[in-house]
């Protein structure tokens, strides 16, 4: 590993050193390859060197001979096999991290949530029988349906949903003829399960349920559903408190999808944001700063070229969502007065998907609760509860619920106390 350090280190110094005799700062030459700065700032620094398209456009933009970068001349015989999109994502060397111990469920056990998790396990399945279920067309639009339950926060229809839709998904990736495209859809299934399960408190499942979108993610070769797979990857790592982990997945795979973002499709863009984003939750629960800024900051770069900001979307992307990542970043350091000011204005504005206006009032009620302003607290939590009442009964809000129920030891809020009641807090 010293000897690889060694080499990267060596390849950034080469970069740094040409573009000082050229004269031009880092974010002149990022701008002329279609990069944010940080991302040159990594490479001078050694990180991110083993993307040897990245470092053939630098060097044809520093004229920097290719042997200085450990690289050939490939030579006009060369032929391109893939796009480099689906390139790049087939680099990857994180899908083969293993997935950690299984954590205990702070889920109750219900029917439903049983039938979610057998509906993730290896083994033999039935198919829901549901007509036309197996058509493509048909699975396509019912993991889009899927995917908007989960932004509307109709949590209990989306647990009753997934375990037929996963049978169905299943058989239908028998069929070789759509066997990509299948398993995308497959992988997108998963994720949504993943998401469901860490918003249930269920990190053990959770684990279960990224680790076959991971899968089929790779089988796909659809590099969007891979940074996808990847972001909730991250997601799961940050929730069981592996922060550091999940900041480097995210900085390696944001790395090499970064760039050219005028270029890319809504699609791609949204994966790659919202990796990002991911980036920044877990680098401020890891208190990283400098990660943090880095991660909105590429963020907001990204922002410039998409906005999809509607429940029915693919993926909820939009200036919107990074200020608000902006907001529980700033929550996370226990910068409250920073934190209310950077949500002021988006509470005045319209947030189109109910998950994310739910969550804005959910921060802005952390944000209150450690300013010791339990009455605006409580009633952030209120109009939380308004956009997404389901949302407001997972265990993360129940618990903020039941510290700022404990800080007003004089009970001078009884609203508060019977909020709490009401969803099953214990007192």
């Amino acid at each position: 590993m010293a000897d690889v350090k060694t080499e990267a280190e060596k390849v950034g110094e080469t970069i740094k050193h040409a573009r000082q005799r050229a004269g031009r700062s880092q974010t002149d030459v990022a701008t002329a390859l279609g990069y944010h700065q940080s991302k040159l700032s990594r490479l001078e620094s050694g990180r991110g060197t083993e993307d040897t398209r990245v470092l053939r456009a630098v060097a044809a933009e520093l004229d920097i001979p290719l042997h200085l970068l450990g690289l050939s001349d490939p030579g006009p015989s060369v032929e391109a096999t893939d796009d480099p999109e689906t390139e790049d994502m087939r680099r990857r060397t994180f899908l083969a991290a293993s997935i950690a111990s299984l954590t205990a469920s702070t889920t109750p056990a219900t029917a439903a949530h049983d039938n979610l998790v057998r509906a993730l396990l290896p083994g033999p399945w039935t198919a829901s029988g549901q007509a036309g279920s197996l058509d493509t067309g048909s699975l396509e639009t019912r993991v889009s349906a899927a995917r908007r339950l989960f932004c509307t926060c109709d949590y209990a229809e989306l647990e009753a949903t997934l375990p037929g839709l996963l049978a169905d998904l299943r058989e239908g990736a028998g069929d070789h003829r759509n066997e990509a495209e299948m398993a995308g859809l497959l992988a997108t299934a998963y994720q949504t399960s993943t998401s469901l399960l860490l918003k249930q408190g269920d990190h053990g499942n959770a684990w279960l349920a990224v680790g076959r979108a991971l899968a089929e993610a790779e089988r796909s070769g659809d590099p969007v559903v891979l940074a996808s797979s990847v972001r909730v990857h991250a997601h799961v790592l940050t929730r069981e408190k592996h922060t550091t982990q999940a900041v480097t997945l995210v900085r390696h795979t944001a790395g090499q999808l970064a760039g050219s973002y005028d270029q890319r499709s809504p699609r791609y863009l949204a994966a790659v944001g919202l990796l990002l984003l991911r980036g920044v939750t877990a680098a401020s629960t890891a208190g990283d700063r400098a990660a943090t800024r880095e991660f909105l900051d590429e963020a907001r770069d990204v922002a410039r070229y998409v906005a999809l900001d509607r429940p029915d979307a693919w993926a909820n992307f939009s200036p919107t969502n990074v200020a608000l990542h902006g907001v529980s970043a700033a929550v996370a350091f226990g910068d409250a007065g920073i934190a209310l000011n950077t949500a002021a204005p988006l509470m005045r504005r319209h947030i189109p998907v109910p998950e994310r206006r739910a969550a804005l009032w959910v921060e802005a009620a952390r944000a209150y609760n450690q300013q010791g302003r339990l009455a605006e607290g409580y009633q952030a939590l209120r109009i939380a509860e308004t956009c997404a009442a389901q949302d407001v009964r997972r265990p993360a809000v129940r618990d903020l619920v039941a510290d700022m129920a404990a800080r007003d030891r004089r009970r001078t809020l009884p609203e508060l106390h019977h909020f709490s009641r009401r969803l099953g807090v214990p007192a």
